[in-house]
């Protein structure tokens, strides 16, 4: 196992295959899914952690397990991830995303990984800007963007290219972006 980042509560880290479960509780679970238009099964998911589990291991981007210190017990992921969602942003973009299984929301986690998951993005990946984006109604992951200090973007808002028309609500997406230069004046 490969511990990442380190905050007061939790290690990043590498996925393991005993993760496995938590990885598909986290991505077919209705409510941490729900405005996502696809809920995966078993083998899907499995898929899905090994493709990240790679590009971690490849790259040292990744959505990193987030694992309680304490037990080092899995709770959801976070970390940086290049997106591709060209023209909408830059091809080089880095965003910044978060899943935890519902039984360890409104505890601080997502916040405090997503802090050290930052400091990485900016310090170690030489990033100038990290972007996120969510769901317009999807405030419980704009609340935790602007805890981390990113700004809503509004003329950067987007209709997500890989949500299929059969799910129009879930198609527009608000962006939130923090610079290198707003990062530090928060962090200094």
């Amino acid at each position: 196992m490969t511990v990442i980042l380190t905050t007061h509560r939790l290690r990043l880290r590498n996925w393991t295959d005993e993760d496995r479960p938590l990885f598909h509780e986290i991505n077919s679970d209705p409510d941490v899914m729900e405005f996502f238009a696809v809920r995966r099964d078993r083998a899907e998911s499995d898929s899905m952690l090994d493709t990240i589990r790679d590009s971690i291991t490849t790259t040292g981007l990744g959505f990193y397990a987030i694992a309680l210190k304490e037990t080092d017990e899995p709770i959801g992921f976070c970390g940086l991830w290049k997106p591709r969602l060209e023209p909408f942003l830059p091809p080089d973009a880095i965003e910044i995303g978060w899943r935890l299984a519902k039984r360890h929301w409104g505890k601080g986690y997502a916040t405090e990984a997503g802090a050290a998951a930052l400091r990485r993005g900016f310090t170690q990946f030489d990033q100038s800007e990290i972007v996120s984006f969510a769901v317009t109604d999807n405030h419980r992951s704009t609340a935790v963007m602007r805890r981390l200090g990113l700004r809503h973007e509004p003329e950067r808002d987007f209709d997500h290219p890989r949500v299929p028309d059969t799910h129009p609500h879930l198609k527009r997406h608000v962006l939130y972006a923090i610079s290198v230069q707003q990062w530090n004046r928060t962090t200094g």
